[in-house]
C-alpha cells in the first residue's frame, strides 16, 4: 500500500516505508511519502531523529518524544503544499497534495464532468422510481429524454455531506454545514419517473439550455424495466454470499447467504443484482438463470439434532431461500424470506442452549424464528443448506466458561483459543516513527500472549507463526474451521490523514456480532485498568476479522504506532511481556464469569 490504508477497514501507514538502514539516518520521515494526495484538510508526519538538537518544519520547532520521535499536524491548503524538515544538516522536502471532495462546476453551456447519472446499466421493476442526476450551471433548464418521456431535473438544494466511516476513529463524524455559499453555487439537478410496462429504454439523453442556447449529452447506463412473469432467478454459488444494502461496497453487509440460496432478481445496477428480499450481491457470486415462477417455499415443521459441541436445527424447504440472522441477549433470531408457514406442530425437547422457541408468520413471505438461550453469552452459530433444507448449528459453551477453577485445575484448561497476529508477508500494516512495521510487533506480541495462555491451560491456534503473507479470507476460513472458543486478532494502530496523531493513543477493541461485545469490553476495561494505559475506546465495526460468526471475534488495537510516546511504551520488551500477561489473565477471568 502507499497510503495511509489498513487491510480491516482501518487507516494504517504500509508498505515500502524504510529498510532499517534507512530508520538508523539521523533525520527520518516515515510517513508521508513525498508526493502523497490526499483529501483531507491537514496531514500529521511520522519520523524521528536524535534526540539531541531541535527538527523543524518550515523554519518553526516541533515537539518530540523524549527518544526523539515526532508526529505534528499542519493544516493543508487546496492543492500543493510544500513541507521542509531540518535536522542540524540534514534537510527533508515532503509534497502533499490536497485534492478537493467537491465536484467541479461547469463553465458555460456544459454539464459537470462525470456528473450524468445513472452511469451504469441499470434494471428497475415496472412503476419503480427511476432518477436521474446532473451537474450544470446555475439558472439552467435540463431535462432527460428517456423513450416517449421528457423528465424535467430541478435545482436541488444543497445537502450536508456526511464524512467517511473513518471519520468515527477521530472523532469527527458530524455532517459539514451548509453555507449560504453553498446554497447559491449549488448546480446539481434532479428528476425521477417510472415505467409501467417491461421495456428496453436505451440510454437516457440529457439537455442542457441557457440563454436560449440547448446542448445534449447521452447517458452512459442503459435503462431496462423488468417483467414481474418473467424474471432471472439468481443462485448463490459460493459459501456466504455477501449481501449489501446497495448495489456497491460502500453499503452495509447484511446477514451472509448460505451457498444455494435462490431468489428473483428485481433489479441491476452495473456488476450487482437485486434480490427480491432487498439484498445486493455481485454477479460474480451468483449464476443467473430464466425461469417463470419465483423460488418460493413453505415450511411445515422443523428439527434439532445435537452434535458434537452444538445443536443444529433443520429446516425442511422446499427451496434455499434467502436468510437473515439477529443476536441479542439470549436470544438468536433467525428469519426465512419467501417463505409461508403451514406449521401445526414443532417438537422441543430440552436441549443444553435452547430454552424455547417462538415463531410467528410477521408478513406474508417471511417467517421469523427466535431461539431463547439458556446463556446470555452465545458462543457462535454457523449456516449451510443442506440440498433444499437450511441447518443452522448452535455452539455450546467451552468447558470451564462460567465456573471457577479448582485449585489443582488451570483456569483455561480445555479451551481453544485462536490467535491471529495482524498483517504479514508483502502486508507490513502500519509503521512507527523509525520505519519499524506493525507485522512485526503484531508477532511479537502475539507469541508472547500464546505462551501466557498455553500456560493457563488453553490451546491456543496461530493463524501464523513467521513473517508469511496470509490474507483475509484466509484467515476468516481458518477460525471457521478450527472453531475456537474465541478468536483474537492481534494489531497495532494509526488514523487517517485528519487524525492528530501526537496525542491520540490507547486500547481499542472492535467487534461485530454481539456475541463478541461481552468480550470486547471486558478485554477493553481490564487492559485500560491494570497497565493503566488510555483508552482509545469499544467500536462496533465492519473488520474481516471481526465478523466470523463462528466464534465470539475480536480484533484488538493495542495502541499506536503513530504516537510517538506510545510507539515507545510498545517497543518496549518489559512492557510487552506485562500487556501479554494482562491480555490472557483477563482472558481467563472473563471465562470464569461468562453465563
Amino acid at each position: 500500500m502507499k497510503k495511509m490504508q489498513k487491510l480491516l477497514g482501518l487507516v494504517t501507514i504500509a508498505t515500502a516505508i524504510a529498510a532499517p538502514a534507512l530508520a538508523a539516518q539521523p533525520l527520518y520521515l516515515a510517513y508521508p511519502p513525498n508526493n502523497h494526495r490526499t483529501t483531507s484538510d491537514r496531514i500529521f508526519f511520522i519520523g524521528t531523529a536524535p534526540p539531541s538538537g531541535r527538527v523543524l518544519v518550515n523554519g518553526r520547532t516541533i515537539q518530540r518524544s523524549p527518544a526523539g520521535h515526532f508526529a505534528p499536524t499542519f493544516p493543508l491548503r487546496m492543492g500543493d503544499n510544500v513541507f521542509t524538515f531540518r535536522y542540524r544538516n540534514q534537510q527533508r522536502r515532503i509534497k502533499v497534495t490536497r485534492l478537493s471532495t467537491q465536484p467541479s462546476l461547469p463553465v458555460g453551456l456544459a454539464f459537470g464532468k462525470d456528473s450524468l447519472t445513472p452511469r451504469l446499466d441499470i434494471a428497475r421493476m415496472p412503476g419503480e422510481a427511476i432518477c436521474f442526476s446532473a451537474i450544470a450551471p446555475a439558472n439552467a433548464t435540463v431535462n432527460v429524454k428517456l423513450a416517449n418521456q421528457t423528465i424535467p431535473l430541478t435545482a436541488q438544494p444543497a445537502r450536508a455531506i456526511l464524512p467517511p466511516n473513518s471519520a468515527a476513529l477521530v472523532g469527527q463524524n458530524l455532517p459539514n454545514s451548509i453555507t449560504t455559499q453553498n446554497l447559491r453555487r449549488s448546480s446539481k439537478y434532479q428528476g425521477c419517473a417510472t415505467a409501467d410496462s417491461p421495456a428496453e429504454l436505451g440510454r437516457p439523453e440529457f439537455q442542457l439550455t441557457i440563454n436560449g442556447k440547448t446542448i445534449a449529452e447521452i447517458g452512459q447506463g442503459n435503462i431496462k424495466i423488468l417483467s414481474p412473469t418473467q424474471l432471472e432467478i439468481a443462485e448463490v454459488i459460493v459459501d456466504g454470499g455477501i449481501a449489501r444494502t446497495g448495489p456497491s461496497t460502500d453499503h452495509s453487509r447484511l446477514t451472509p447467504l448460505p451457498k444455494g440460496t435462490q431468489a428473483s432478481i428485481t433489479g441491476t445496477e452495473g456488476d450487482w443484482v437485486r434480490l427480491d428480499y432487498g439484498g445486493w450481491i455481485n454477479k460474480q457470486e451468483v449464476r443467473i438463470s430464466q425461469t417463470s415462477v419465483p423460488p418460493r417455499s413453505i415450511i411445515r415443521s422443523i428439527t434439532t439434532r445435537r452434535v458434537a459441541g452444538a445443536t443444529e436445527v433443520v429446516f425442511p424447504l422446499q427451496v434455499p431461500v434467502p436468510v437473515s440472522v439477529q443476536q441479542s441477549d439470549r436470544i438468536l433470531t433467525l428469519t426465512l424470506h419467501n417463505t409461508t408457514a403451514q406449521t401445526d406442530i414443532i417438537r422441543t425437547d430440552d436441549d443444553p442452549i435452547i430454552s424455547r422457541l417462538d415463531w410467528q408468520q410477521v408478513a406474508p413471505d417471511r417467517v421469523q424464528y427466535t431461539f431463547n438461550l439458556k446463556s446470555q453469552q452465545q458462543w457462535g452459530y454457523k449456516l449451510r443448506y443442506d440440498g433444499t433444507s437450511l441447518v443452522l448449528t448452535l455452539r455450546y459453551p467451552p468447558p470451564g466458561a462460567g465456573k471457577m477453577p479448582t485449585p489443582q485445575e488451570k483456569p483455561l484448561s480445555g479451551i481453544k483459543i485462536l490467535l491471529d497476529p495482524g498483517h504479514g508477508g508483502r502486508e507490513s500494516g502500519a509503521a512507527g516513527p523509525t520505519g519499524y512495521l506493525e507485522k512485526d510487533v503484531n508477532l511479537t506480541v502475539a507469541k508472547l500472549i500464546r505462551d501466557e495462555l498455553v500456560a493457563r491451560g488453553a490451546t491456543v491456534i496461530m493463524t501464523r507463526e513467521d513473517d508469511r503473507t496470509l490474507s483475509l479470507p484466509e484467515r476468516v476460513a481458518i477460525i471457521d474451521r478450527v472453531e475456537p472458543a474465541i478468536a483474537l486478532s492481534i494489531h497495532y494502530n494509526s488514523l487517517p490523514d485528519n487524525g492528530d496523531a501526537f496525542n491520540t493513543k490507547g486500547i481499542g477493541m472492535f467487534w461485530y456480532h454481539p456475541q463478541a461485545h461481552s468480550l470486547a469490553m471486558f478485554l477493553h476495561d481490564r487492559l485500560v485498568g491494570k497497565l493503566n494505559r488510555p483508552s482509545y475506546g469499544v467500536f462496533w465495526n465492519n473488520l474481516a476479522l471481526a465478523r466470523p460468526a463462528s466464534a465470539p471475534s475480536v480484533l484488538l488495537e493495542l495502541g499506536f504506532m503513530s504516537n510517538p510516546f506510545e510507539f515507545e511504551w510498545l517497543m518496549n520488551p518489559t512492557e510487552q511481556r506485562k500487556l501479554a500477561g494482562a491480555i490472557a489473565s483477563a482472558i481467563a477471568e472473563w471465562f470464569s464469569t461468562v453465563n
